[in-house]
């Protein structure tokens, strides 16, 4: 279990941070880089859950949301720990049941939904737009750690968790439009010349 006695240690003032098996590198570094990737998006879903609990026609989500929190916590500290042979102590690594138990929301949500024509422009609903961020910012921790792992050997689950989590993330945008009623539909090419015309006659009128 973590104990924090106090906030501010001064051990990082010269641009070091601590790894969980003690060793320090640069803050910069590929692994704090991965895991600062994963808090980032653990503080968007925060705010994703705050917006739901607004608006209680999702608050099924609220529970799962939680879950997920507390699993990208294990991630972070799962990456903060790099794989060693004969480790001094056990430690936490993402599991292949977290995974499954994405893929599973993922399948019974979009069961849900119609399926899509085209790809979707983030927006709709306050709580299906925090969604799509946390989304976003999912795929950026999720390159991030594809990064690390050209570098440095990791657990595989937590590559597949954090691409499921941004698939199961796309998923709840939609159920938080209406079920996808409220999706905004993106037209390839629709305002090519709409926009320059637009422009155009403005230029003129002034």
């Amino acid at each position: 279990m973590v104990k924090l006695n106090k906030i501010y240690t001064k051990t990082g003032d010269d641009g070091t941070t601590g790894l969980s098996d003690g060793s320090r590198v640069k803050k910069f570094n590929l692994r704090p880089s991965a895991y600062g990737d994963v808090d980032e998006l653990n503080s968007f879903i925060g705010l994703s859950i705050n917006c739901i609990n607004k608006d209680k026609k999702y608050n099924f989500l609220v529970k799962i949301l939680k879950q997920i929190q507390n699993d990208l916590f294990d991630l972070g500290a799962d990456l903060s720990t790099p794989i060693e042979e004969d480790p001094k102590f056990k430690p936490l690594r993402i599991k292949d049941t977290q995974v499954f138990n994405l893929e599973n929301l993922i399948d019974k949500f979009n069961s849900k939904l119609e399926p899509l024509n085209s790809f979707i422009l983030p927006g709709g609903s306050e709580i299906s737009c925090f969604l799509h961020v946390a989304r976003t910012v999912a795929r950026r921790a999720e390159r991030s750690i594809s990064k690390l792992s050209d570098n440095s050997q990791i657990n595989k689950q937590s590559l597949m968790y954090i691409n499921r989590l941004s698939d199961f993330l796309f998923v709840v945008s939609r159920i938080t439009n209406d079920n996808g009623k409220e999706d905004i539909l993106w037209v390839p090419g629709e305002n090519q010349w709409v926009i320059w015309e637009i422009i155009y006659e403005d230029t003129c009128s002034s």
